[in-house]
């Protein structure tokens, strides 16, 4: 178990995934400050409403370990960062500091089987792969053996599919890379007629 500061956002972030993020509030500046001195990461998690609207807001149980990539100063003067994904973790205890800023201690998950995608999949794949020819040259990058992984495929759809953070949240918490690839098969038909 190890502890881990947490950005919670109205948005997931997928291991191998990239995020933007703008930085202002002073406990997650003196964070990202911490963590670029250190070469430490920290959490990534969907922040989830209170069932009844008057509770505050809670971190969810399963995130994902961000690491910084690039600093940039924006247009209106505030730090930049862009953070990547690694690995998945699930939160089991959450402490507030004095400053407001939520630590957790988290276990980290074992990473996805490495898993071809099955034929019944494969259309996730050749959708994935024409709709980063079409993104341009940021996708170019990718080798074509990637568009074969089970996983990589799952997390990278998730991203790019106009799916709603509670689908996303789903997809990140689901733990079996072709169950993944299942929820995605299933919710195809909405985006076809987009």
């Amino acid at each position: 178990m190890t502890t881990l500061p947490l950005f919670p956002l109205p948005a997931v972030l997928f291991p191998g995934g990239e995020i933007a993020l703008r930085i202002f509030e002073p406990r997650y500046l003196d964070m990202i400050r911490d963590c670029a001195r250190d070469g430490r990461g920290f959490g990534i998690c969907l922040m989830l409403e209170s069932d009844d609207g008057r509770a505050p807001a809670s971190p969810a149980a399963i995130g994902t370990l961000a690491r910084i990539v690039d600093f940039n100063v924006l247009e209106d003067g505030l730090l930049g960062i862009l953070a990547r994904g690694e690995a998945r973790f699930r939160a089991s205890a959450t402490h507030v500091r004095s400053d407001g800023l939520i630590h957790a201690d988290v276990d980290m998950l074992e990473p996805d089987p490495v898993l071809p995608v099955p034929p019944e999949f494969g259309l996730l794949a050749t959708i994935l792969s024409r709709y980063h020819e079409r993104a341009g040259a940021t996708f170019a990058q990718h080798e074509q053996s990637r568009y074969d992984e089970s996983a990589w495929v799952g997390f990278r759809l998730a991203e790019a599919f106009p799916l709603s953070v509670s689908e996303r949240q789903l997809l990140l918490q689901t733990a079996d890379p072709l169950d993944r690839l299942s929820h995605l098969m299933q919710w195809l038909p909405r985006f076809q007629d987009a």
